[in-house]
């Protein structure tokens, strides 16, 4: 009897074991899916999506509570000229830069000095850039189809970013300098690739026309006080360039535009050169 004892006893245990691992390999999975989830979603009606932010984490709050939220819709009824805010004063420099795949989108980060904006005697570094298609800021109700943002910090932790739009037409030189590393980080979230040196000169361009207003960043915490400058100019880039940013990150943001948030009675301004001068 002994030896038949231990042998159910051996089952029991397999038996016990098997069933163990059966519950663990969905839990892990399930673990695994989790942890690869996107914390916020573009898509409207999502869980997740850009009207339940603000509900996601505490520290989002600002994102359903601010009342000076980006991106808007620079009207024409509401645009004012304001020749005081002056040529954008900046002094851009090359440097070292990466390109990662955050999921929502392509961001280049330099490593070094890249030069800075002076907004109203305050210095605003470069730090990184990145895109966002279509657009998010519309202007008089249209929508183009990329708008690249190109964002400072002062040394008191303050945003400034540069907005440029993009409408489907010539390909965009800078960009076409990045298409090797895109393919390289297309659909690898967090994948990070050195591009070596990098001169935001190509991406400013000289337009010297643009609006002005006091925002939010457009994503996640929502932060507020954020200075954007909108350049009037649109620029162009080739549909096949749209669809290599827009193939490379995360397949629910090949769409990662924000909703346009209410103005809430903000002051937009519009800055353009006397036209008796010649520039």
């Amino acid at each position: 009897m002994r030896p038949a004892c231990h042998l159910r006893r051996a089952v029991s245990a397999l038996l016990a074991a098997a069933l163990l691992l059966s519950a663990a390999v969905p839990a892990a999975r399930a673990q695994e899916e989790t942890e690869h989830e996107e914390e916020f979603s573009y898509v409207r009606g999502d869980e997740n999506g850009p009207e339940h932010w603000g509900a996601i984490k505490a520290e989002w709050a600002n994102c359903s509570r601010g009342r000076m939220q980006s991106p808007i819709d620079l009207s024409h009824e509401r645009v004012k000229l304001v020749r005081s805010l002056g040529y954008l004063n900046h002094a851009y420099r090359a440097a070292e830069a990466s390109i990662v795949n955050r999921g929502h989108d392509i961001m280049v980060r330099f490593e070094g000095d890249a030069g800075s904006l002076v907004i109203n005697g305050t210095a605003y570094f470069l730090r990184q850039l990145h895109w966002h298609s279509p657009t998010e800021h519309t202007v008089n109700g249209r929508r183009y189809d990329m708008e690249l943002h190109m964002v400072h910090e002062s040394a008191e932790m303050k945003a400034a970013v540069i907005g440029i739009l993009y409408e489907i037409g010539r390909h965009d030189a800078f960009l076409h300098q990045l298409e090797p590393f895109l393919k390289r980080i297309a659909d690898k979230r967090d994948r990070e690739e050195r591009v070596g040196v990098v001169d935001p000169h190509g991406v400013r361009g000289w337009a010297s026309v643009y609006y002005r207003y006091m925002g939010s960043l457009t994503v996640p915490p929502c932060t507020e006080g954020v200075v954007w400058t909108i350049v009037k100019r649109v620029r162009t880039v080739s549909e096949y360039q749209l669809e290599l940013l827009r193939e490379a990150v995360h397949d629910d943001m090949e769409k990662n535009s924000r909703p346009l948030q209410e103005v809430n009675n903000r002051d937009i301004g519009i800055f353009r050169p006397s036209p008796h001068k010649h520039y």
